[in-house]
């Protein structure tokens, strides 16, 4: 287990598309550990594989739940259902949020981490995680997709 670097708002990588996964083997299982550890480090909800500077399609979630983290390779969303206004933020935009209109409810297909295909259905925050996650897959950052007018920085507490 290790901590990745993560690749912040200007990184070129951030704007490209990440590719399938082929096979679930060992790179991708250390793949997934490391991006679960990364996150935790930083207190993120989500973090794709692209902000860790690797174009796979995999990400990982965790709502600080009894559920424990999820990692998902191939993610699909198959239908969504409603929409809610959302206040989101991002690891490779650190300190920035904004509102983004999100599906209230997703339906995903994916791969687990035991190689097998599985359907999610998740509704307000895991809907909204999983969808900003997928978007950075597409190489589509929150900032694309916020309602004008409602990026705000937030001085970090060390800095007050």
């Amino acid at each position: 287990m290790a901590i990745r670097n993560l690749r912040y708002e200007n990184d070129e990588i951030l704007k490209k598309t990440s590719r399938q996964v082929e096979k679930v083997d060992d790179k991708i299982q250390i793949l997934i550990d490391d991006m679960i550890d990364t996150m935790h480090k930083y207190n993120g909800v989500g973090l794709a594989a692209v902000q860790v500077g690797i174009l796979k399609r995999v990400i990982v979630i965790d709502l600080y739940d009894d559920n424990g983290p999820i990692a998902l390779i191939n993610p699909e969303i198959l239908k969504t259902k409603g929409e809610q206004e959302v206040d989101e933020g991002c690891l490779s935009f650190p300190n920035q949020f904004a509102k983004v209109v999100r599906p209230l409810e997703v339906t995903v297909e994916y791969i687990n981490r035991e190689g097998k295909k599985e359907k999610i259905k998740a509704k307000e925050l895991l809907a909204q995680a999983i969808c900003h996650e997928i978007d950075h897959l597409n190489g589509i950052v929150f900032v694309d997709k916020m309602i004008p007018g409602t990026l705000e920085y937030i001085e970090p507490e060390e800095n007050k």
